[in-house]
């Protein structure tokens, strides 16, 4: 299994949005020694996010540990490449994401060099969007879950629109446009807040 790395800003981005907002330091309580983590491989945390997308975090897990157990238990791109599609559909992928999943693959087999390290967040975006099923929500978990940038808002998450319905708005809907003036005081934290308004909601800690 591999190592997983934490971001170094953790705990000062806890201090930050506690002493920012009450809400949220209610919720960070309630997962005293939780963080975010990165198993520190990009195709990994891409691979994750074509796995989640339009699915619950659960029904993403259960697919991720079938998958790992018919690729023998580390998902590398040669051997999503070289197994046949049924079986990895019958892991319960889709037809269409298992087209994502090898064009991934072959992105990587055929693309050594990357440098997202030294880009800004909206240039890896820009650039992960040229890959086949790679949109902007993969793009910002990757530049959450990988690149671990602190201060990343994915506005199209249902989930984290569903916590921030449930504890700012009394479970009723709110716009996107206010949503994202909420976000504003989370500045410049906002992937830590985005992560435990998620863990509010979910069992397990969601991993891209």
């Amino acid at each position: 299994m591999a190592t997983r790395k934490h971001p170094d800003y953790w705990h000062k981005a806890k201090r930050h949005l506690s002493q920012k907002d009450a809400t949220l330091a209610h919720i960070i309580r309630a997962y005293k020694g939780e963080t975010l983590a990165s198993r520190g491989s990009a195709f990994f945390s891409l691979a994750r996010a074509i796995v989640g997308q339009q699915i619950s975090v659960k029904a993403a897990d259960t697919v991720w540990k079938k998958l790992e157990a018919t690729l023998g238990g580390i998902i590398l791109p040669a051997p999503v490449i070289t197994t046949e599609d049924r079986r990895l559909r019958a892991c319960g992928l889709s037809e269409r994401k298992v087209i994502y999943l090898k064009e991934l693959a072959q992105f990587f087999t055929n693309r050594k060099r990357h440098g997202w390290h030294r880009q800004d967040d909206e240039e890896v975006i820009t650039d992960l969007i040229s890959i086949k099923g790679i949109g902007r929500w993969s793009a910002e978990m990757f530049l959450m879950f990988h690149l671990m940038r602190p201060d990343v808002f994915p506005l199209a998450d249902l989930g984290l629109q569903k916590a921030i319905e449930k504890h700012y708005n009394a479970g009723r809907k709110m716009s996107p446009v206010r949503m994202r003036k909420l976000s504003e005081m989370w500045k410049p934290y906002r992937s830590v807040a985005t992560w435990y308004l998620w863990r509010s909601l979910d069992p397990i800690p969601i991993e891209y």
